[in-house]
């Protein structure tokens, strides 16, 4: 019965069709690319705001990123038999383009292992409900949005540099939400491209496809940093990742294994992150695209969908530095645009759920504006001090 569990087709079986479509490697690629096309662009900005980045060692975290997701996605799916789709925390990446500045990629290798091990613990011991009940969901969202709304203000701030393209990518965006939401963020790196071809915006020369070449870090740990980044990346990865990734597997009627997915997730987290690998994590977006109807009309068969899906994390992996030689010849401003409006939705979705609550609005929007003011204080960045000053708030209030 064990050996079972790994079998993608039961050939004993009449109907084989029924069991393996054609849609299922096909919703696995088109999770990839929603993944790829909305995030990887967070990616590259946040390795290299680091000091000391280089092209190589973009190339690793890409790797490091794509492998843990690929074999937690793997693991999960083939043991439980659901479609338990993992990916790197995009959220995440975007906390780290601001919380990286002038910081050594040893001192985010001690931050990256800081947070992993507090997801595997989180998985360990159980207590991840626990926790994220200590902390409201007003505050953790407000967090989230602070951090996130400057790089949707950065979309408007290209806009005089590079007019044509920005509103190009800003029309397909809203025409796409209306017609093809699933698909929104891939049509307007398409459009954007296809734009700043035209206008000739595109560096000539084309990457040729190389393997990539694994950069190992060794971690500095220091209490500002582990406060400052790796705390407000686990936070935000669980609050802001973990938590929609296990909404998303129970609305769609699968069990979700949660302890078991917070322990897979962390532990190759923790052996990954000296290459760059800064959180893995649940999807909800892009696994929503393997539990559909759309990936196969058997539920019980959908989980084949993320295991295609783990196996183009890997393809992907491998070819890492070309694909970063690929968005380098991309202009800041498509890039910068790209990551900007792939933030629309969460930056929203984060909004309301922190102002939603009238009894927590005040201690959330001060959460929200400390977060989004930059603010650093003994080296330890905004979103800390962001946090914060919402739990006083918050606790004053409950005194009153």
């Amino acid at each position: 019965m064990r050996q079972q569990r790994f079998v993608l087709w039961d050939l004993s079986k009449k109907d084989v069709t029924m069991r393996f479509a054609l849609s299922l490697p096909v919703a696995g690629l088109v999770a990839n690319l929603v993944a790829f096309s909305s995030s990887v662009a967070l990616i590259f900005q946040a390795a290299n705001s680091m000091n000391g980045a280089n092209m190589l060692l973009t190339g690793s975290w890409l790797f490091a990123l794509c492998l843990g997701s690929g074999l937690s996605t793997l693991i999960l799916s083939l043991w439980y038999r659901q479609p338990v789709l993992t990916a790197w925390s995009t959220p995440g990446a975007a906390l780290l383009i601001s919380s990286l500045q002038g910081v050594t990629p040893s001192l985010a290798t001690g931050a990256f292992l800081f947070s992993a091990l507090l997801i595997m613990l989180s998985g360990v011991t159980g207590i991840f409900a626990r926790l994220m009940h200590k902390i409201p969901t007003a505050l953790a969202s407000a967090m989230l949005a602070g951090v996130l709304v400057r790089f949707g203000m950065k979309v408007f701030e290209q806009l005089p540099l590079q007019p044509w393209l920005i509103t190009s990518m800003l029309l397909v965006y809203l025409l796409a939400k209306r017609l093809y939401p699933r698909y929104a963020i891939l049509l307007v790196l398409i459009a954007g491209g296809v734009v700043a071809w035209q206008q000739n915006l595109l560096q000539s020369d084309m990457p040729q496809l190389t393997l990539v070449a694994p950069v190992l870090t060794w971690p500095v740990f220091d209490m500002a940093t582990l406060l400052g980044i790796g705390l407000p990346l686990f936070i935000v990865t669980m609050a802001s990742q973990n938590l929609p990734g296990i909404a998303v597997i129970r609305a769609n009627g699968y069990p979700a294994p949660v302890s078991a997915s917070l322990t897979v997730t962390g532990v190759i987290n923790l052996i990954l992150a000296p290459l760059g690998c800064f959180a893995i994590n649940l999807a909800a977006i892009t696994a929503a695209i393997c539990m559909g109807p759309e990936a196969h009309e058997d539920p019980a068969q959908r989980y084949k969908s993320a295991v295609f899906a783990g196996i183009f994390y890997l393809i992907a992996g491998i070819f890492g530095a070309s694909i970063v030689a690929l968005f380098g010849m991309l202009p800041a401003a498509l890039i910068m645009g790209v990551a900007g409006i792939a933030l629309f939705g969460t930056i929203g979705a984060s909004l309301h759920a922190a102002l939603h609550d009238a009894h927590q609005r005040e201690a959330a929007l001060l959460t929200f504006l400390v977060t989004a003011s930059g603010l650093t204080l003994w080296g330890i960045g905004s979103a800390f001090w962001g946090l914060v000053a919402g739990i006083v708030v918050m606790m004053c209030y409950r005194s009153r």
